[in-house]
């Protein structure tokens, strides 16, 4: 019984043995390239014959040199951005836990502590707050964007019952922009996305 199952898988092992032979051929036989632009190939490569330069080895170039890790002013650069990523990292971290977990259903109002963090770090530093809050503020709540829809985002409910969305992005820009002037715009430039003002 055993015998015909076995015989069964031969043209099986030989067709992937096949397939194997070929695949090893192409990889030997292929011309030589180097695998990433670190590499290149030793200057000997136009004295050796063709079954030689698939053996041909590689180098790999000196690593570049960042000038720049010397310069005092891009090292003042790179810790005032760390301490500005330190900075605002809990608040980014409390809305994108916000929007993107299951902690909230759409139109669900946010927990006390949560508001009164959204309130105090993002909303009080949105360009337009007073706008946004309107005739007074009930509460915030998070829900799919109208326009939008397979967004969440932030909404400020009004006393009348109104509601209106508002960027965090936004409000995280003011906020630097009020406390790093100096660093602002290339802090923005670099970690926020474009076009999002």
């Amino acid at each position: 019984m055993a015998a015909p199952l076995l015989l069964k898988g031969i043209p099986l092992l030989r067709l992937r043995l096949q397939r194997y032979n070929c695949l090893s051929a192409r990889i030997v036989s292929s011309p030589c390239r180097p695998w990433c632009a670190a590499a290149e190939p030793t200057g000997h490569q136009d004295e050796v014959s063709s079954s030689e330069k698939s053996s041909v080895v590689l180098t790999v170039k000196d690593p570049p040199k960042y000038h720049r890790w010397n310069d005092p002013d891009y090292r003042k650069w790179k810790d005032k951005e760390e301490e500005m990523l330190r900075d605002i990292e809990p608040i980014i971290l409390l809305v994108k836990e916000i929007l993107h977990s299951s902690r909230y259903m759409d139109g669900e109002r946010l927990t006390v502590a949560d508001e009164e963090t959204v309130v105090e770090k993002l909303l009080r530093h949105h360009p337009h707050s007073e706008d946004k809050i309107g005739c007074g503020f009930d509460c915030i709540m998070v829900d799919r964007h109208p326009q939008f829809r397979h967004s969440r985002c932030l909404f400020v409910v009004r006393t009348d019952g109104g509601w209106i969305d508002f960027s965090y992005q936004k409000c995280l820009r003011a906020y630097i922009r009020d406390k790093y002037p100096s660093h602002a715009e290339r802090f923005i430039r670099e970690h926020f996305k474009r076009g999002s003002g």
